[in-house]
């Protein structure tokens, strides 16, 4: 339950391989939210969100790429003693996109991940809730039925 609602997420966890790059783009079309996920320990996962990100975005092709909901999880925080990527650079990373939410978690230790998982199911109720406003009033035509006799003398055309 998440703000008096029952939320069902879909996760698709690639684990950073890139033989995921060829997902459907009709999975990443399809999404409410993206969630990216480095290791605290290794400077090259967090080096890595650029290319996950702007794959995502490339494959999603989202209305408004500068709004789309991501999240960043900074997960292995149960070792803190190997740390290579401090949580302000994390952060800072975040606000340079449009200050996308950053949690640090550790799934071996489930710190934080309930937090975090919340978090994206609160953006991804948000970006829906938007969506419903985002749809342009249009005109709607209702064509009646003809009678029978208008019919015949059309040819028993169809009118649909």
């Amino acid at each position: 339950m998440i703000d008096d609602r029952v939320v069902t997420m879909q996760i698709w966890d690639t684990a950073g391989q890139e033989r995921y790059k060829s997902l459907n783009t009709g999975y990443y079309r399809a999404a409410d939210c993206c969630v990216l996920v480095y290791d605290v320990t290794s400077s090259i996962s967090f080096q890595s969100l650029d290319m996950w990100r702007d794959e995502f975005l490339i494959h999603a092709n989202p209305r408004d790429p500068e709004s789309f909901p991501f999240v960043l999880l900074g997960n292995k925080i149960d070792e803190e003693t190997n740390r290579a990527v401090s949580s302000r650079r994390a952060q800072n990373w975040c606000e340079s996109r449009s200050d996308m939410l950053y949690y640090e978690v550790s799934a071996k230790e489930a710190i934080n991940v309930e937090e975090g998982f919340k978090a994206i199911a609160r953006n991804a109720l948000q970006r829906d809730s938007q969506d419903v406003h985002n749809f342009p009033e249009f005109p709607v035509q209702i064509l009646s039925k003809p009678d029978k006799d208008q019919t015949r003398r059309e040819g028993n055309r169809c009118n649909c």
